[in-house]
């Protein structure tokens, strides 16, 4: 796969349960991510959003069908091996946060990396926690944070490993507008200045209309895309699949 193709999902499709009892999920989804893009995924409650975004990260298996991640195909790879993707090439953030809260906003950033079996560089954790605004935050434990900040903190922890791709599941779901707002300013300049590559599911027309495209799912079927996304513009297509 081309080192400009971050993700590239072929053919895939997810089932749950038995024969009997079987739920599909996704069904035949083929997809790409192109490396500094930001793609939105939406669609209504059980359309396969967090299921294909899972799936994509290594973080599911899937049913049928070819998963590639930054040249790697995972699709039969090793839970060994899908531990080491999600801790190197890969980076995650979700609507929870998911901080430690006996941890400061440097170590909580630390952390992925002291996973990786690497020694944090002092410099290297206060430099993208820095890169985040938050530069004079560093011993501030979660609690001591608002929710935009513990956000802030999720993104550097989940950019200091230098992912080829971030997931992110709701990003902005808990946080106020004016926070939302920050935070998905700062996810385009990821994009923009760094070529980050960005695959995030959202409900919000406004969050996904930050984003380069949207991808629309219905269920578990890729059924719309749309470029250079306007809230007003997404509304309205969700709408018709939500009808």
């Amino acid at each position: 796969m081309s080192a400009d193709t971050p993700v590239r999902l072929d053919g895939v499709t997810r089932d749950y349960g038995t024969r009997h009892t079987r739920v599909r999920a996704l069904d035949d989804i083929s997809i790409t991510f192109p490396a500094g893009s930001w793609t939105a995924v939406m669609g209504p409650s059980g359309s396969g959003k967090s299921t294909l975004l899972h799936c994509a990260a290594g973080l599911e298996r899937v049913s049928r069908g070819t998963v590639v991640v930054a040249g790697r195909d995972i699709t039969n790879a090793s839970e060994a091996e899908l531990t080491r993707l999600r801790r190197t090439v890969v980076g995650f953030v979700f609507q929870s946060f998911n901080l430690i809260g006996s941890l400061t906003a440097e170590q909580n950033v630390a952390m992925p990396l002291r996973l990786a079996g690497r020694r944090p560089s002092r410099r290297e954790v206060r430099a993208v926690l820095e890169q985040v605004g938050l530069g004079d935050r560093l011993r501030h434990k979660p609690r001591e944070l608002s929710g935009g900040q513990q956000q802030r903190v999720a993104i550097a922890r989940a950019m200091v490993t230098r992912p080829a791709v971030l997931f992110a599941d709701e990003p902005t779901g808990a946080l106020d507008t004016r926070s939302a707002r920050a935070v998905l300013g700062m996810l385009r300049e990821m994009v923009k200045a760094a070529g980050q590559t960005i695959v995030m599911v959202t409900h919000d027309p406004a969050a996904a209309a930050s984003a380069d495209q949207v991808l629309f799912l219905s269920d578990g079927r890729l059924v719309d895309r749309l470029d250079r996304p306007t809230p007003r513009a997404v509304a309205e297509r969700l709408a018709r699949w939500e009808e």
